[in-house]
Formats: C-alpha cells, sequence, structure tokens
C-alpha cells in the first residue's frame, strides 16, 4: 500500500492493488489495511481547515471512506464453513486523489453477489450478518419499528445454518453498523427503509402458502 502511494507521487500515474486468494486467505482484512492506510496518511495532506461550525461537525472524508466497510460487511458478508467474515460479493474500490495527493473521494462498484444465501444456507453456515444484528437486543425500541423480534431462530431463511459466531456479539456488530451509516450521513428515513426492506426479507420466509 506505502509503495502504491509513493508511486502515484513519484510516477503521477493512476496505481493499483489486486488482493485476491482462496477463502480465508484473508482479502476482507487486507482491503480494511489497504483503506485505513490510505486514510491515514492523506488525511492531513494539505492542512485543510474546517471552513464552519457546521463543517466542523460533520465527518471527515477519510473517516466515511473507512467507515463504509461495517456497511458492506453486514449486508455483503456472511459466515462460511471456512470463514467466520466472508465476502459474498466481489468489490473493486477507487480512491480518489487531488493534485495534492490528499483525498477526494471514493466510489465502490460491487458484483457477483451471493444472492442465493437469502433463501438458504448450510447447516455450518450462516445467512447475512444484517440479519442477526437486527434480531440482536441493540436497539430495543428499533426491533418494534420494523417488527422483527430478537430471536433469529423464529425466521426460517436465517434459521437454517448456524445463529451465532464464536467470539462475535451481534449486538455490539449493529452499533457498530449504525454508527457507520451515521458517519455516512445516511439520514435516520433512509437507515429505517433499509432495515425495514431487511427485516420485510426476514418475515417473508415465514409466509405460508396453499392452493385453493
Amino acid at each position: 500500500t506505502d509503495a502504491a502511494y509513493r508511486s502515484m507521487l513519484g510516477d503521477k500515474e493512476d496505481q493499483s492493488i489486486l488482493c485476491t486468494g482462496e477463502s480465508g486467505a484473508g482479502k476482507t482484512e487486507n482491503t480494511k489495511k489497504v483503506i485505513q492506510y490510505f486514510a491515514f496518511v492523506a488525511a492531513n495532506v494539505g492542512g485543510k481547515k474546517k471552513a464552519s461550525e457546521e463543517d466542523a461537525n460533520k465527518p471527515s472524508l477519510e473517516d466515511q471512506i473507512v467507515s463504509a466497510n461495517p456497511v458492506l460487511e453486514a449486508y455483503g458478508n456472511a459466515k462460511t464453513t471456512r470463514n467466520n467474515n466472508s465476502s459474498r460479493f466481489g468489490k473493486f474500490i477507487r480512491i480518489h486523489f487531488t493534485n495534492i495527493f490528499a483525498i477526494a473521494g471514493a466510489d465502490i462498484e460491487s458484483y457477483l453477489l451471493e444472492k442465493s444465501r437469502i433463501t438458504y444456507c448450510m447447516e455450518l453456515e450462516r445467512n447475512y450478518h444484517i440479519f442477526y444484528q437486527l434480531c440482536s437486543t441493540a436497539f430495543p425500541e428499533l426491533s418494534k419499528e420494523i417488527q422483527l423480534e430478537p430471536n433469529a431462530g423464529k425466521y426460517f431463511f436465517i434459521n437454517q445454518g448456524m445463529l451465532t459466531i464464536d467470539r462475535v456479539d451481534d449486538a455490539q456488530e449493529m452499533k457498530d453498523t449504525k454508527k457507520a451509516f451515521d458517519t455516512l450521513m445516511f439520514t435516520q428515513k433512509q437507515q429505517m427503509d433499509l432495515f425495514k426492506i431487511t427485516s420485510a426479507v426476514a418475515n417473508w420466509g415465514n409466509t405460508k402458502w396453499k392452493q385453493r
């Protein structure tokens, strides 16, 4: 990561980093470190100052880029037989820099999401993290609002495999996800809409059908 950043400074050209490997090799964790490093080295470039009190209350661009990870992991990562936090989708992350090499923004393209996991997973695996986070006791008032009981075992789509992961606290993870949404400046309504749609998917698995 440092070599790529220094090459960008020296050559004035775009640089690419490819994180590849088999399941459990550490692609997700390494991607986090890459993003954190860029945010660290580019945070104070140019000596930017807050223009107003309103700007001072806004999260920094670097903080927002780092906070994208908890949201992506909640909705795109799951436990597999080989990895407790496996990315079930591919992602292409671009970090944009100014002409003085401060971070100017970022965008992420995602592809090949494992959608089949939403309705079925194997016995030793688990559905996407967000379902179990929303079924935790992190925000009882939220559970009532989105009509999702704090009992993941009740919902067919998400109770086919394991309900918990060793050394992972779903309630704390939910708090981290919520904090990341706030840092990314999602409004409360936008967050609630996302959570309601997620709850609807879990409840959809419990619908009963019969031919008339």
